[in-house]
């Protein structure tokens, strides 16, 4: 077996039979590559499937010095992942990476913003832009109701449901869930597609999608990312902000004024309650106030 047939039925394998996404599939995909680049380097003609433990261990030790610990373990997860596939169908009995242990790395505690950084953020855009109603309704969303990236481009006017005051989100692998969304989420919502959204011109195959470029297509992820790092420009802020900011923003102020945390887990569809709990880094009154709420001796 050749490198590319493997990493071709590899990459099959992630999307069709596990579900991922197809960024998660081309970043496990970029991570094999790193490998077979540093084989063809250092001329080592070696197959997927006689490739020894030696061998790996030497790339990943070369390798470690270009990667931040955060980025080295990924890439051993991925391998180990890829070779594991290898063994699942058959065509390996060991895992070369078996015995290499990741970094140990420190629980990463996420940048949120402040409720009144929110309105500020908000408050920096130019509504007189034609994008701007749309732009609100993104940044309302995203922190409204928690979600990725993915889960906002891909966002159905169908799965819309507003009477009863749910909006259906496709999360990763493919899983469906119901997310509460607020009346004033709604309404910026609802601003940004009886006026903006309405008027436009849009392509057939995207005639379901909620937010759309000027072209009357799907956004991508890269211009989620483009507007927030604009707005955050706009409100001269210091501080990196991202889509992913609002997310934790939204997990870390319901959790603050007192949400239960597995409810948070449910909102945002995580499948381990382990990584809802990244966002209990609250400062000691809150938990002081808890404390003295609850406990029978306080």
């Amino acid at each position: 077996m050749k490198w590319q047939q493997a990493i071709q039925d590899y990459t099959y394998f992630l999307k069709i039979e596990r579900g991922l996404a197809d960024n998660t599939v081309e970043n496990y995909r970029l991570d094999i590559l790193k490998l077979t680049n540093y084989l063809s380097e250092f001329e080592t003609d070696v197959s997927p499937i006689t490739i020894d433990e030696e061998i790996v261990q030497n790339f990943i030790y070369i390798i470690s010095k270009l990667l931040s610990e955060r980025s080295q373990s990924r890439l051993i997860s991925g391998l180990k992942s890829f070779f594991d596939f290898l063994i699942f169908e058959d065509y390996r009995s060991t895992n070369p990476l078996e015995l290499i242990e990741s970094p140990r790395l420190g629980r990463q505690l996420p940048d949120t913003l402040s409720t009144q950084e929110i309105d500020q953020l908000i408050d920096a855009i130019d509504l007189s832009h034609p994008q701007g109603q749309r732009n609100k309704a993104i940044i309302e969303t995203l922190y409204g109701c928690g979600l990725r990236v993915s889960e906002l481009i891909s966002l159905k006017l169908s799965h819309l449901y507003f009477d009863e005051g749910y909006i259906k989100v496709l999360g990763k692998g493919n899983k469906e869930r119901l997310v509460p969304i607020n009346d004033y989420t709604q309404k910026y919502i609802n601003l940004y597609k009886n006026q903006i959204r309405n008027e436009q011109q849009i392509k057939p195959e995207f005639n379901d999608i909620l937010f759309l470029n000027r072209r009357g297509a799907q956004l991508t992820r890269a211009m989620i990312f483009t507007i927030v790092k604009q707005l955050a420009k706009s409100a001269n802020f210091s501080k990196t902000v991202s889509p992913h900011t609002f997310r934790h923003s939204f997990a870390t102020h319901l959790l603050e004024n007192g949400a239960n945390l597995h409810v948070i887990q449910q909102m945002l569809g995580h499948e381990s309650i382990t990584t809802t709990e990244v966002y209990m880094h609250l400062d000691k009154s809150h938990l002081r106030s808890v404390m003295e709420k609850y406990h029978p001796r306080a």
